[in-house]
């Protein structure tokens, strides 16, 4: 990655990953559930993953987000559209989102590339907090390994769909801000 000033708070996300597994929640659930599921929304997912990553509204706080991808858009996600979301920013309840979209191109992987990022940004001096939303059952080896050097005092969180194994951060489960950005209630699932 280039020279980049880094917001105190990052979230990195393989943005190919979370729109596949938002569909297959979609998919799993309306069947579940008997009804139709709009697409995820953006930013209630994105304020669930700084909340699971144990962010807290402070005054005048910047949350840095970069979306990793390869397609186009992502299907599952609105908006979804990398061209619409790349440099654009909202206000939420923790703070101002700013959003960073970086298509992989063909000369390395998505895989090479997540990871590179995710020690660039947690090297970056800068950086007091890091959220990692990888694809986990790929990939899980790589980012272990890839935060073990990482600077103890940091705040990093991992979200993943299962518990991973070992590692110096906090593991959170993508699966609940996913359905929360879906519009899936608990009650509806106790209901079934």
């Amino acid at each position: 990655m280039k020279e980049t000033k880094w917001e105190s708070s990052v979230i990195l996300v393989d943005a190919d990953y979370i729109d596949k597994v938002a569909f297959d929640l979609t998919v799993n659930f309306e069947r579940m559930i008997g009804r139709r599921i709009p697409q995820a929304d953006m930013a209630l997912w994105l304020e669930c993953v700084a909340l699971d990553g144990g962010m807290r509204p402070v005054e005048s706080q910047v949350i840095q987000v970069v979306l990793l991808h390869k397609k186009a858009q992502m299907d599952n996600f609105t908006p979804g559209n990398f061209a619409e979301l790349d440099g654009k920013a909202f206000e939420g309840r923790l703070g101002e989102f700013l959003i960073s979209c970086v298509p992989v191109e063909d000369l390395t992987t998505m895989d090479d590339l997540f990871v590179d990022s995710m020690q660039v940004i947690a090297n970056a001096e800068e950086v007091q907090r890091l959220i990692v939303v990888p694809d986990a059952e790929h990939i899980y080896n790589k980012v272990r390994e890839g935060l073990r050097h990482a600077d103890p005092d940091k705040h990093v969180t991992v979200l993943a769909m299962q518990p991973m194994e070992g590692g110096n951060f906090r593991q959170e489960i993508l699966g609940y801000s996913l359905m929360a950005a879906l519009g899936i209630r608990s009650e509806e699932i106790k209901e079934r």
